[in-house]
This record gives structure tokens, sequence and C-alpha cells, in this order.
């Protein structure tokens, strides 16, 4: 089983993200690429890029990192209403060729300040039907020539993107991620998309979701390589079991008394309410999957926690790769001091 282990760059203009060391430097070049290159160094695959407005530029910043590492994998954040797909076709094509095939895309259709770049918010069903129009023409944009596209949302006529996507093995291009936890959602996950993501759910909801979405992929005929599933959540690793509780525990005391109203896209987000809706059933479920940092304005994989010793997080890790989670989105703060901490001590007993 062949496993992809990332880490998150948050790509945010202000420091301090989710308990982050506040410096002045904190999204300048040489930080983020201290941050890249840690990866490579501690035995990570690469990292997710967090994309929004308001934020630096997701594409930018991967290209930039691409150029100063070697192995390093930018999994980039991309939102069908920011991006067209043949000009988005055409720039990952030409990243991934200069990088040597190092290209992943997250594909993210939730809601953003999407006026602010000339966008329209669209309800639900038109924001996913656009979103399974962008992967089809993007990816018949890696894998054709010649592409005649006309859809509701998007259109190309005769075009071939050149330089074309790195084909390696069964490599044909960059893996499209794809999250989101809606009926809408799971009809493109389960069709057009290569790994679909989930957040920190406990073990039961994330095993019901890929046998749902493996029935709904053979109901709606995938004519792709089955559907992959990932992780991404936080993971709070320390040397002894008790003081990873500990400091979690001190860490949302701390989130506690500077609680914030929620962004209420966060709100509306089906997979959101789901993590929100977990508090209700208890501060840990399974072993350990901490949920009171939702309470607090955790949002997306800040919502619930795995905590413990680099064995107990391996261990319940292990258990989602047994259920056929094989892409693993992993981070803490502070970032870097975490990348080496679990890449030194966690990475090794995922891959024993």
């Amino acid at each position: 089983m062949n496993l992809q282990f990332l880490w998150y760059i948050p790509n945010q203009v202000r420091p301090g993200h989710r308990g982050d060391d506040t410096v002045a430097d904190h999204n300048s070049l040489e930080t983020l690429t201290s941050h890249a290159r840690a990866l490579e160094d501690h035995g990570w695959g690469g990292a997710l890029l967090g994309t929004g407005w308001g934020r630096p530029d997701t594409f930018t910043v991967a290209a930039a990192l691409a150029a100063r590492t070697t192995t390093f994998q930018p999994l980039i954040a991309v939102r069908p209403g920011y991006w067209h797909p043949a000009k988005f076709a055409s720039a990952a094509a030409t990243l991934d060729h200069l990088s040597e095939g190092r290209v992943l895309v997250n594909i993210v259709s939730g809601k953003d300040n999407l006026a602010a770049y000339g966008d329209s918010e669209g309800d639900q069903a038109h924001r996913y039907a656009r979103t399974k129009e962008f992967i089809q023409i993007t990816r018949r944009l890696w894998t054709e020539e010649n592409v005649t596209y006309h859809g509701e949302h998007f259109g190309v006529t005769g075009s071939t993107v050149e330089p074309r996507t790195v084909v390696r093995g069964e490599r044909r291009h960059p893996l499209l991620y794809f999250g989101g936890a809606s009926e809408a959602a799971e009809q493109v996950a389960a069709a057009e998309a290569d790994v679909q993501l989930f957040w920190g759910e406990p073990l039961e909801g994330v095993g019901e979701r890929i046998e749902r979405l493996r029935d709904l992929s053979e109901k709606l005929g995938r004519e792709h390589a089955p559907l992959e599933f990932g992780l991404r959540i936080t993971t709070l690793v320390r040397d002894t079991t008790e003081q990873a509780w500990a400091d979690a525990e001190a860490k949302v005391e701390e989130m506690a008394k500077g609680a914030t109203a929620r962004d209420p896209n966060w709100q509306a987000a089906v997979g959101q309410r789901r993590l929100l809706d977990l508090a209700a059933r208890g501060e840990v479920l399974d072993d350990n999957l901490y949920t009171a940092p939702g309470k607090y304005g955790g949002g997306g994989a800040g919502t619930t926690w795995l905590v413990g010793s680099a064995e107990d997080v391996a261990r319940s890790l292990r258990r989602y790769q047994a259920l056929g989670i094989t892409h693993f989105v992993l981070s803490d703060t502070p970032y870097l001091p975490e990348i080496k901490r679990q890449g030194d001590q966690l990475l090794p007993l995922l891959r024993d």
C-alpha cells in the first residue's frame, strides 16, 4: 500500500495561526522555505498549502517553494471560482514539468469571499456542479490533446496544454484531492476526484463514509482509478501520554480565554457541522480523539485533535489506515518544531 504523509503550511498573512509562533517574518520566503526543507529532512512527502481570499496566492507560494526544494510536494489548494480550468490546467502542468512531477492539487468548493475576486456565491448545487466541470476539464487537458468541452459553467474548444504533466508509472497527472461531506460533494468525489479528504471524525463515521463513497462510485459508473481516501487532522504528540494530555488541555484553556465568533462560512459547511456536533458525544471519542478544541474556535482540521505519545497517535492513525485511509495530512503548532518532532517520532512508527 502506497502511503502518503503530508504536513500543513498555513499560508497566512497574519502570524500566530492556531498557536504558531508569532514572529514578524512568519510568512517570508525564507521562513516558508525552512518549513519545506525541514519536511524533506524529516520524512514528510510535502504539505498542504492553505487558500482563501486575503491570503498569499497559493499557487505562487507553491511555485516558489518547489523551486527551493528537491522532493517537497506542494498540495496546492485551489478554488474553481478563482481559476478558469484551462488556465489552471496550464499553470499546474507547467509547475509539474518544472518540478519533475511534484505537484498535488486540492480542489476546494466551500464558500469564500467570492465577491472580492469577482465570483458569485451560488447555491450548493451550483458550486458543486461547477466543481465537477472544473475537474473534468482539467483532467482531460492533462491527458488529452485538442480538447473540446462545453458545459453549463465552463468550456474550451480545441485546447491542448503544453508542456504536459509528468507521466511516471501509474501517475498520469497530479492527484486531485477533494473535500466535502454534503450529498452534492460526495457525488463529485465518487465520480471525479482521485482522493477524498476527511477531517478528524471518529473511526465509525469515517468507515461509514468510505463505504458509502465506494458504493456511490460503483453506482455512478466511475471511469477513473478507484477513489483513494485521506485524513486531515491535528496530531498533538508528546514524549508521554500524560504530557500530551496536559499540554492539550492547557492549549484548550488558552483557546477558551480568547474565543471569538466563528467564521459563518465554516459554520455553513456540512463537514464542519459534523465535527462541531461531536462535542455533544463527549470530550474524548475513540481512544484519543479530543473534541474540546471545537468549542472554542478550532475550525477545520483544528476542530478535533488526536492526542498522545507517538505510539498512541500512531495506533489511532493505523486504525484509520485499516479502514482505507492512505493519505495523511497532519499538523500541530508551533509548526516548525512539530514538523521535526512528529517526523522523527511518529512517521517511523507509521512506516513500520
